[in-house]
């Protein structure tokens, strides 16, 4: 949900100029998505969002790199076809990718920013994720698992 949300924020942000994070949480809100002004900022946050002046003479959100779509959805191609298998133990997620993709593949889940995920460490094929707890593993592997369906 996370991730679908922060796309459509991305998409409106590029077709609209949105000056506050009330008119955001009311265009997302307008989109579908049942979200509070408090999940809003987080996002901004989380998205590294600025104001910029707009051709118009207002202050609209923006992104700090020009996001490139078709390059995002290359990034997600390739991490969802480099993972092949997960799995649990206790508090760790342990994610088999092919060959030599196990370090790019950890830094997008890094980049997630999964509250029940503490960290990740990379080998060459395999990945292990630390959660809190086994109940945030088993939820994180999930999650993993509805990517390579």
């Amino acid at each position: 949900m996370k991730i679908a949300r922060h796309a459509k924020i991305l998409e409106l942000i590029e077709i609209k100029e949105i000056e506050t994070q009330e008119e955001l949480a009311e265009e997302l809100k307008a989109c579908g998505f049942n979200i509070t002004q408090a999940t809003v900022s987080r996002d901004i946050k989380e998205l590294r969002l600025i104001k910029i002046l707009s051709d118009t003479g207002k202050y609209k959100y923006a992104t700090i790199i020009p996001h490139d779509s078709e390059l995002a959805d290359r990034h997600v191609k390739v991490f969802i076809e480099s993972l092949l298998k997960v799995d649990y133990a206790s508090n760790i997620v342990v994610i088999k990718t092919i060959p030599g993709a196990a370090q790019g593949a950890a830094a997008a889940i890094d980049a997630l920013n999964w509250p029940e995920v503490v960290g990740t460490i990379a080998g060459d094929d395999t990945i292990f994720v630390l959660t809190r707890n086994e109940k945030n593993s088993v939820e994180a592997m999930e999650k993993l698992k509805k990517l390579i369906v």
